[in-house]
């Protein structure tokens, strides 16, 4: 398995989970590491990205409240999701990209109840 994903489940507005993704080792030493989403009936949208040297670039409705980052001893990602909305609700994917390649995880869903 390239990418195994872990966390999501159900949690109130307001309230705060935290997604994992494990990655290869040599595809994560390459890699920029992102997390996306998608809801029924839209396309997967980007929700936020780091890259090898740690610069990170959010979708604008998350800025503020998710927090990205990588461990490169573990070769592991994590999305930080705090304050958490309704609208946040989706699969979150993990999702790896180097030049022409990407690889996906498999998704990990979010509920987030009103």
């Amino acid at each position: 398995v390239q990418l195994q994903a872990s966390g999501g489940g159900l949690v109130q507005a307001g309230g705060s989970l935290r997604l994992s993704c494990a990655a290869r080792d040599d595809i994560f030493g390459i890699a920029t590491m992102g997390w996306h989403r998608q809801v029924p009936g839209k396309e997967r949208e980007l929700v936020a990205a780091i890259n090898t040297g740690g610069s990170t670039n959010y979708a604008n409705s998350v800025k503020g409240r998710f927090t990205i980052s990588r461990d490169n001893a573990k070769s592991t990602v994590s999305l930080q999701m705090n304050n958490l909305k309704p609208e946040d609700t989706g699969v979150y994917y993990c999702k790896a990209g180097y030049r022409l390649r990407d690889w996906w995880g498999q998704g990990t869903l979010v509920t987030v109840s009103s």
